[in-house]
């Protein structure tokens, strides 16, 4: 019995050493804002005050405004393929939301998706645009749908890509009056929930789990590139933002959205393969949204205007009535849902 007491001791204690290197080898300190300002700004970046934050934008192009709204864990550099094409007809403008990128993380902790769609209008306030389309991707299509609910007056046009915010079943006991929250069911959002693991993901953020992660929300693994595992990476150790992601991640705050008061054109865009939001979703805010055009990707995850820019985009365009010469292309690869 004491050799075998003793036998679990040594495996317990092996264990626990292994958890203690492992541990040790994933520890990563913050990145310092000014260092990664040189690498994640150019000529189009700017710093504009908004609600006592320096918020990174970025602007480009002349003509209507467009603005592009990023999903959690994200940032605005995942619009770049987009802006080279739509900033030839119109203003794009892009943004670190408060927890993400080079904006950093809010004193004040205002994470939730009210948050955001007020910061937006502010921001459109300062840079004085009064009316924009906007296009948000993930929890950014959350922020684009409570900002087109909340002043409908101001938004030309919405395009949701694999959008959070769409209506409960009927079924769910949770269904209430059009309540929303900007939660999801990939596992590193339950991971980052969990009050043990989450401390760890304060110090211990191995880059491993950043190409696990883009795994999940790319359809095609062979089009992630090393270069944008790095921007994630590094992003999210920017001084402040893991304290923020969690913060953001614990603190579940529910929003309301009028989905009668959309009566400007709406977009909705969805990758077949979306293991974060599913299709069913995007199908859900078909029906709850009065008169959409609804096109799905077969051959996109979660982030298609990442993963697929150039059918993604010329589709976007002709939704604002851009007609782009495509004879070099290949058709667009997508199922079609026009009401």
């Amino acid at each position: 019995m004491k050799k075998i007491l003793l036998l679990l001791a040594k495996f317990l204690g092996g264990f626990f050493l292994l958890v203690l290197i492992l541990l040790a080898l994933s520890y990563r300190p913050d990145i310092s804002h000014e260092v990664l300002l040189p690498k994640y700004t150019d000529s189009y970046s700017h710093f504009v005050k908004v609600n006592g934050l320096e918020v990174h934008v970025k602007v480009k192009g002349e003509g209507e405004p467009i603005f592009l709204i990023h999903g959690s864990f994200s940032s605005l550099q995942t619009w770049e393929a987009w802006e080279n094409e739509l900033s030839q007809y119109f203003m794009t403008v892009s943004m670190d939301l408060p927890g993400h990128g080079l904006t950093g993380p809010d004193p004040k902790k205002a994470y939730g998706i009210s948050d955001y769609a007020a910061l937006l209008f502010q921001m459109a306030d300062a840079l004085g645009i009064d009316e924009f389309h906007v296009a948000g991707n993930s929890m950014g299509g959350g922020v684009a749908l409570k900002m087109a609910s909340d002043h409908p007056e101001r938004i030309l046009s919405l395009n949701l890509i694999d959008s959070s915010g769409a209506p409960m079943p009927v079924s769910s006991p949770e269904e209430n009056q059009g309540t929303r929250s900007n939660s999801s069911g990939a596992m590193i959002f339950r991971v980052a929930q969990n009050p043990i693991f989450n401390k760890l993901l304060l110090k211990c953020t191995p880059k491993m789990l950043f190409k696990w992660n883009m795994k999940q929300v790319y359809f095609d693994p062979d089009k992630i590139t090393d270069e944008q595992v790095t921007r994630y990476y590094e992003m999210m150790r920017r001084e402040g933002n893991r304290r923020a992601t969690v913060d953001r991640l614990t603190s579940r705050r529910p929003y309301q959205v009028d989905f009668d008061r959309l009566n400007m054109p709406v977009l909705i865009m969805w990758g077949a393969h979306d293991n974060w939001i599913p299709l069913s979703q995007g199908e859900r805010l078909q029906q709850a949204i009065p008169g959409p055009t609804f096109k799905v990707f077969e051959n996109a995850g979660h982030v298609p205007m990442e993963e697929i820019p150039t059918e993604t985009v010329i589709e976007y365009l002709h939704f604002l009535g851009i007609q782009v010469d495509v004879d070099y292309l290949a058709p667009p690869k997508f199922f079609s849902y026009v009401p």
